[in-house]
């Protein structure tokens, strides 16, 4: 198990393929796939936490007379 239930649900799906003949494997590894790339595809859209922000120092200017 990886963790991801979209990701495990897809690897298990691949165990189809030890009840079917060779030409329907096809279909269940283009499913696989499928909802793999569907899964990195929604990581990459979720939206990351801020960014921190940037901690410059700060000069300490002297006024001139």
């Amino acid at each position: 198990p990886t963790g991801n239930a979209d990701v495990d649900a897809a690897l298990d799906r691949l165990g189809d393929t030890d009840h079917l003949a060779t030409d329907g494997h096809v279909e269940v590894y283009e499913d696989v796939h499928k909802g793999l790339r569907d899964t990195l595809t929604a990581l990459d859209a979720r939206p990351g936490p801020p960014a921190p922000s940037p901690s410059y120092p700060q000069p300490s200017y002297q006024p001139r007379s």
